[in-house]
Formats: C-alpha cells, structure tokens, sequence
C-alpha cells in the first residue's frame, strides 16, 4: 500500500514521509528579502500596539510546504502568544504580505497578549466598583 502514497518515498532519492525537493518551492533573493521585510513589519506593528514589557518576535523558516512565518509575543506574565502561516507566494517582489494582513496578525497578536495578562493578573485584582 505505501508504494502508492506520495508520502513512500522514492527510493535512494526521497525519504518516507518526506517530500521531493522538487516539490518545496524555492524563494528567490528577492522574494527573501520581501518577506523578511514584511515579517518586520508585523513583528514592528505588534510592538506599536504593546508597552515595552512584552517581547515581540519574528521568523522566517522553512516549511514541509515552503516558507512558514511565525510571530510571537511573550507577555510579562502569562503564556506566550503566536501566529503562523503560510505566505502566497507571487511573482511580484513588490509585497508578499499585504499592510491590511499585516494590521490584522498584529492587532490579533497584541489583543491575544494583553488577554493572557488578564487572565493570569484575574484572580489577583479586586475589582473597584460594579
């Protein structure tokens, strides 16, 4: 049954459960360095959003299916925050990650932190008036 699975492998060539090189596709130095630019920026709008207590970080890394992204926020207290995708890659260089993705991972992130500190200061806080 394995031989007609696309994850057997090809013999002397491709591991089991891995994929054929051919099939993972390649950033071009360009494509590279839009992509690590546009991370910045989410890792940079993420920081607007939060007070300097929380660290923020971002990076690129590749994937089982090509590039992956990831964007994580590590609040003061509570656990740790992160977003991952997979980019649609184009032919353009222009911009890989578009602003409004952009605003929309790092309000997301930044609302998922501060949320994290609320739920671990909770128990913690009495509330002044109801």
């Amino acid at each position: 049954m394995n031989g007609n699975t696309p994850y057997a492998g090809l013999p002397g060539e491709t591991g089991a459960g891995q994929r054929a090189a051919a099939d993972v596709p390649d950033l071009s130095s360009a494509q590279k360095r839009v992509l690590n630019r546009d991370v910045s920026r989410i890792a940079a709008r993420t920081r607007e959003f939060l007070p300097s207590e929380y660290v923020v970080d971002a990076e690129v890394s590749r994937g089982i299916s090509g590039p992956e992204v990831t964007v994580a926020v590590r609040p003061p207290i509570g656990h740790a925050v992160s977003a991952g995708f997979t980019p649609e890659l184009e032919d353009a260089p222009e911009e890989v990650i578009t602003a409004d993705e952009r605003d929309e991972v790092a309000r997301g992130l930044a609302a998922s932190a501060a949320l994290q500190v609320k739920q671990a200061v909770s128990d913690n806080v009495t509330p002044t008036g109801k």
